[in-house]
């Protein structure tokens, strides 16, 4: 709920009234002088309490605005008995006679209360007779209290005549009935409003303090010097005013309204005033010697019996907290579950839309859960998840909202706070490094996450359904690209899958023959240890030349069974398996070896590009690892570009770029790969200082019939060209998608038009009679 506290109307308003005040409790120039400031200020306080009634009910909704309305109409009436009064005493230097027509309008607002009452009055038969029983309750005791200290005065001694008792008691009547169906309505209106009824409330309960000082001064003839009636009444007028600002100034979504149950404090309100009203009765009862017994006895019932009913009232509200908890929480894991998920996202797409606040989710989907449930049962799929929530809830900020959707699926609010969504990312990746401890056994599981962050308010807004469709559109990319890790939604990202794609399985990875996925992890693990993956290599070619200039080397499994497995087949299990580090050192190691059997400065200078993940550009040792390997091999620094592969996630930017720099540094050159693919794309060439870009081959296989993917093409590389990088066009398949790139001044080509990969024996033949493959089609 959003207040504007630095509002200049509360201080400016808060200061007239003290003045008011002071000059009336002091009496500054005499009694003819306060006798107008007390008419005049009455008339102004009720003006400024019925026009900001009006535009409280200018700026509702529904009942709000009704009730305001209501109100106003109510305090209008106030505006013209206190009109009428001021020109009696002012001008006509009497008071008004009695009955006059200020009394019509002073009870103008009784009735106007009375309908706001009926407007909020709940429409279940049940809710509504309890009301009427807290009603009662309000009103006997208020009455009980009014009785022993003026009332009975009134009624018993007769101290005024008939007409006019009956009309002066009328006053503190209709008050206490205010005050009881006020407090009625604070029992029964949402939390996120009650502090604005309070206020009302309170402020009738000073109008009410003040009739009912009124009949007391009447009655025993107290100095009319005594200001306390009109200052009590001009602070309930002015505590009525300051809430009708609230309601009027305050911003609310149009399903906001809060229906959790009530709570303790507002269930006791009724009760509030019964202890006081045993008490008050006890006391003037209590001379009678001998009733006092009795009397005693029944005080000490009602009491009893009070105090039995709110115990009660407690118990059941903790009971209703309970139940309200469990069904907006997931039974299993104690997150959020689908249906609280949603409700704070609503409220935090509408304090985005209102006040530009970001917001940004999180879609998790754990890869490959169901191995799992499969292998190790579902009792240990259960302690998995659960482990899940405990680490996701220590690795988010305190405040955001974590939540099981259902089955293996997560997804986090991620509000306004000192950490960008990025980092939050990064660090709940980093929660599922370390192995889980199932039934004895050390299992690794990484989940595929979606990143959507709202628009920026310059943007076009989009609801809370079209953010978390978003946030899960990312998550669906990574978990297809079939190594995980953390994907940020672009505008123009979908799923969709083209004809003669490979056939993925549940979790989204290039689906394999029937081979047990856990026998095939300790397959994994052997070759790697066995330093038994293999290097293939596919020439890039100069576009001028056509001269090989480079080579990109590409792993390889060969499994006895499955054949020669490519990357998208196994780098899943390595990825959430925790074997990327041991996976980059040997493509590193074996790399260099190769290129040192073909790399000869001067001679014949053949690059070769490696690939390394995201991650490997946050370690600080990168630089001094590959400085290493490369000495142990006698190969140069030139002879070797790393390339980022851009469909993930750098975890930290600046850090990444000083890898980068010393990586530069040394000497070595650094690519960016698949460019366009990924989220970072732009933002990459802004912050990276990179030597190369890949154009990735879902821009360049289509560009022979799709005008706008050949504009793509051409743009970044001019682009490229502008930033003084070369350009590297990925995925060529045919001669006239040559002719194209070398129109719009592409550097180099790689693709199966010219060689598809090979190991390093077939490569060292093709370097040795490397002519002008990429020759104009007249020359080919």
């Amino acid at each position: 709920m959003h207040m504007n506290g630095a509002n200049p109307c509360y201080p400016a308003g808060l200061a007239v009234y003290l003045v008011f005040v002071c000059w009336l409790a002091f009496g500054w120039g005499g009694v003819q002088v306060t006798t107008i400031v007390s008419s005049v200020g009455f008339v102004a306080f009720s003006a400024l309490a019925c026009a900001c009634a009006v535009v409280a009910a200018r700026a509702g909704r529904g009942t709000i605005r009704a009730g305001w309305a209501a109100v106003a109409v109510g305090f209008l009436g106030w505006v013209a008995g206190s009109l009428i009064w001021a020109y009696y005493e002012l001008v006509r230097g009497v008071e008004p006679p009695v009955p006059s027509a200020a009394d019509i309008g002073f009870l103008a607002l009784p009735v106007a209360v009375g309908v706001v009452w009926v407007l909020r009055t709940t429409n279940g038969r049940l809710s509504a007779f309890r009301q009427l029983l807290d009603g009662a309750v309000i009103a006997s005791s208020l009455f009980l209290l009014a009785w022993v200290t003026a009332l009975h005065d009134v009624f018993v001694e007769n101290r005024l005549n008939s007409l006019h008792s009956t009309l002066t008691v009328l006053y503190p009547i209709a008050a206490l009935t205010m005050v009881t169906m006020s407090m009625l309505v604070l029992t029964a209106v949402p939390p996120g409003r009650r502090y604005i009824l309070g206020l009302v409330t309170v402020g009738l309960v000073a109008i009410a303090l003040g009739q009912i000082t009124t009949l007391y001064v009447r009655m025993y003839d107290v100095s009319p010097a005594n200001q306390f009636p009109i200052i009590s009444n001009v602070t309930g007028l002015l505590m009525i005013a300051a809430a009708a600002h609230m309601s009027a100034t305050e911003r609310r979504p149009r399903h906001a309204d809060d229906h959790r149950p009530l709570r303790t404090t507002i269930l006791w309100l009724p009760f509030a005033p019964m202890p006081f009203a045993v008490l008050a009765a006890a006391i003037h009862l209590w001379p009678d010697a001998g009733t006092r017994p009795v009397l005693l006895g029944a005080a000490v019932l009602v009491i009893a019996a009070l105090i039995r009913q709110l115990t009660v009232l407690v118990e059941n509200q903790h009971l209703l907290e309970e139940v309200a908890e469990h069904a907006f929480r997931d039974p299993l894991t104690g997150l959020a579950n689908r249906l609280l998920f949603t409700d704070r996202l609503d409220h935090a797409m509408v304090l985005h839309h209102r006040d530009g606040r970001p917001v940004a989710v999180l879609s998790l989907d754990l890869d490959d859960f169901k191995l799992v449930n499969d292998n190790l049962g579902h009792h240990c799929g259960d302690a998995l998840l659960r482990e899940i929530a405990d680490r996701l809830m220590r690795s988010v900020p305190e405040g955001q909202t974590v939540a099981r959707l259902g089955g293996d699926e997560f997804a986090i609010i991620i509000e306004a706070g000192p950490e960008t969504p990025e980092e939050i990312a990064d660090r709940v990746m980093h929660a599922f490094d370390p192995a889980f401890h199932l039934d004895g056994e050390d299992v690794y599981i990484h989940p595929s996450v979606g990143l959507a962050a709202a628009p920026n308010p310059w943007e076009p807004a989009i609801s809370t359904e079209e953010l978390l469709k978003r946030a899960d559109v990312a998550m669906y990319v990574a978990k297809r690209s079939g190594v995980g890790g953390v994907q940020v939604f672009v505008p123009g990202m979908q799923i969709g899958t083209g004809d003669g794609e490979p056939v993925r399985g549940d979790s989204g990875q290039i689906q394999l023959p029937a081979v047990s996925e856990i026998r095939m992890l300790g397959q994994l693990r052997r070759v790697v240890e066995g330093r038994e993956l293999r290097m293939a290599y596919q020439p890039q070619i100069s576009l001028a030349t056509g001269e090989i200039v480079g080579v990109e080397a590409l792993v390889r499994w060969p499994h006895p069974e499955l054949g020669l497995l490519t990357p998208n087949q196994f780098l899943p299990l390595i990825r959430r398996n925790n074997l990327m580090g041991a996976v980059t050192d040997l493509v590193l190691e074996q790399a260099a070896r190769d290129v040192a059997s073909w790399y000869q400065p001067g001679i014949r200078e053949i690059p070769v590009a490696v690939n390394l993940f995201a991650p490997s550009f946050n370690d600080t040792t990168l630089p001094g690892r590959i400085e290493a390997v490369l000495a142990r091999h006698g190969v140069p620094p030139a002879a070797v570009t790393i390339e980022l592969t851009e469909h993930y996630l750098l975890a930290n930017v600046r850090q990444a770029r000083h890898v980068i720099e010393q990586l530069r540094g040394a000497g070595l050159r650094v690519s960016i790969d698949d460019f366009g693919s990924g989220y970072s794309t732009m933002s990459y060439l802004r912050d990276l200082p990179i030597d190369e870009l890949k154009l990735d081959r879902n821009f360049v296989a289509p560009m022979l019939h799709n005008p706008r993917a050949a504009a793509i093409v051409h743009s970044v590389i001019k682009l490229a060209h502008t930033l003084g990088i070369t350009s590297v066009a990925e995925g060529v398949e045919d001669a006239e998608t040559v002719e194209l790139l070398r129109g719009y001044g592409c550097g180099v080509a790689q693709g199966n038009y010219f060689a598809e990969p090979t190991f390093s024996t077939a490569l060292h033949t093709q370097l040795k009679t490397s002519t002008r493959r990429a020759a104009p089609p007249s020359a080919v």
